[in-house]
This record gives structure tokens, C-alpha cells and sequence, in this order.
């Protein structure tokens, strides 16, 4: 038998597109890595925090709510900026996910992640099941996670919303589409990790679509599966969470099958 250390890694000669926005792919390409991967970068989006006085007054407003929910690492990054971060004994802090609780605790804040990554997964913690005549202040950014404010308002809460960073578009260089193009002619061996649905949106807008429906798509939940399904993808892997090891278990999971 072949020694262990001489076998191909599960996805040797595969490549992972991912649209994170720039400057954040370090993390998906250690786990990208270690599967035999190459992660390739295609940054549609960019991190844009905001700093005016009414970005101030609102995420001070918002951070004094019962209960202060991020949605985002960026949005614990972007709102670090502005002020320091420190849980009341009487508040409950809320995370969206694992990347957004340890953001927060790099932070000297304890904050409750739901084990399910997505906003279904959120309203089901218990701090927010009951909330009715209770503040919640959102932290994040303009779109995103449309079903959490009206669901929390339903339930009779007041949402104080702070929007501390905005994703802006960005055009793909001349030498990112050339990658892609080389890599589209054999799709079969590539993946695209989406993790969100603004930035799929965006990659379409400047991919024409054919070039890209025979890519295995790894989403990060069933939304954003639904999602790539209906832009007209096929190959769609639903991975547990957003979590990089989560989205190449996924995918070593399809490729193996």
C-alpha cells in the first residue's frame, strides 16, 4: 500500500475562487491548503468603514441597547475604530458567528454565537426570542441580512441600527480576469466559495454567467445555496457555516462523492 504521506490531498489540482472582500482571503487559503487546493483571489467587494458623527451617534446609541448584536467581523473591526468595546453586566452581546464571537473577544467582550451561522440560527438564541419592548442595536453595514431587523421588530423590539462599514464594488483587474478565463475552460476542478450573496451578485454582474455555471459552488448556507441555484449554477455544496474549514469540507465532501 501507497505510505499516507504519498497520497493526493483530496482536492489536489483544484482551484477556489473567493470573493471575500480584499485583503481578507488568509484564512480560506490556509484551508484551501491543507485540502491541496490553490485558493485564487477575486475580490468584487471592499471593506469601507465610516467614521462621521452620525455613524458615531448611532453605534453609541446602538452599543448601550439590552442586547448588541454584530453581524460581522468587519463590523466589530469597523466599530473598534471608533470606540472601545465593553459589555454592560446587564447586556447581552450577540455574534453572528465563530469569526465574529472571536473578533469580539480580541476585544476583552464574551459574546454569544448560535451554532447554526445564519440569520435563522440568530433569532433562535433565546436572548432574542423574547424581546418585545427591548432595545437591540445592530451593528453592521447597509444590506446584508434583510430578515433580521423586520423578524426583531416583529417581535416587538426597537432596533436601533448602526451601520459602521459599507462594501463598495470593485472592478476585477485585468489580471484577475485573465485567471479566471484560464481556469473557466476546466471547470470541473473549480470551486467558488460564497459567502455572500452580494458579492456573488457582483462576480456575475462582471463574469458573463455561462462562464461560470459549471463551477461547483460552495455556499455557506441554504440561502445562499438557493440563491447560486437560481442565478443557474448546478454544482451547489451547502456547507454548515461560513467557517473556511467548513467550506472545504464541503467541498472535499462533493469532490469525493
Amino acid at each position: 500500500m501507497q505510505p499516507v504521506s504519498n497520497q493526493p490531498l483530496p482536492l489536489q489540482d483544484w482551484a477556489v475562487l473567493s470573493l471575500r472582500p480584499r485583503g481578507q482571503h488568509a484564512s480560506l487559503r490556509k484551508a484551501a491548503a491543507r485540502t491541496g487546493a490553490r485558493l485564487v483571489a477575486v475580490s468584487v467587494l471592499a471593506i469601507r468603514p465610516l467614521c462621521d458623527a452620525h455613524t458615531l451617534h448611532t453605534l453609541q446609541e446602538a452599543l448601550a441597547a439590552d442586547c448588541v448584536l454584530f453581524t460581522s467581523p468587519n463590523a466589530v473591526a469597523a466599530a473598534a475604530r471608533l470606540v472601545p468595546l465593553h459589555a454592560q453586566t446587564t447586556q447581552h452581546w450577540i455574534a453572528v458567528g465563530e469569526g465574529t464571537r472571536r473578533a469580539l473577544q480580541r476585544h476583552g467582550v464574551s459574546a454569544l454565537a448560535p451554532s447554526r451561522m445564519d440569520s435563522e440560527g440568530l433569532l433562535a438564541l433565546a436572548p432574542l426570542r423574547c424581546v418585545a419592548h427591548r432595545r437591540v442595536g445592530l451593528i453592521t453595514a447597509p444590506g446584508g441580512r434583510g430578515m433580521l431587523e423586520p423578524v426583531l421588530r416583529e417581535r416587538g423590539a426597537e432596533v436601533i441600527r448602526a451601520n459602521v462599514y459599507q462594501r463598495v464594488t470593485v472592478e476585477l483587474s485585468a489580471h484577475q480576469r485573465a485567471q479566471l478565463n484560464t481556469l473557466l475552460q476546466q471547470p470541473q476542478q473549480v470551486a467558488l466559495a460564497v459567502s455572500s450573496g452580494e458579492a456573488l451578485q457582483a462576480l456575475l454582474q462582471q463574469t458573463p454567467p455561462a462562464a461560470l455555471m459549471q463551477v461547483l459552488v460552495l455556499a455557506a448556507s441554504a440561502r445562499l445555496a438557493q440563491q447560486a441555484r437560481e442565478a443557474g449554477f448546478t454544482r451547489i455544496a451547502t456547507a454548515t457555516s461560513a467557517r473556511p474549514a467548513a467550506l472545504l469540507h464541503a467541498a472535499t465532501k462533493a469532490a469525493c462523492a
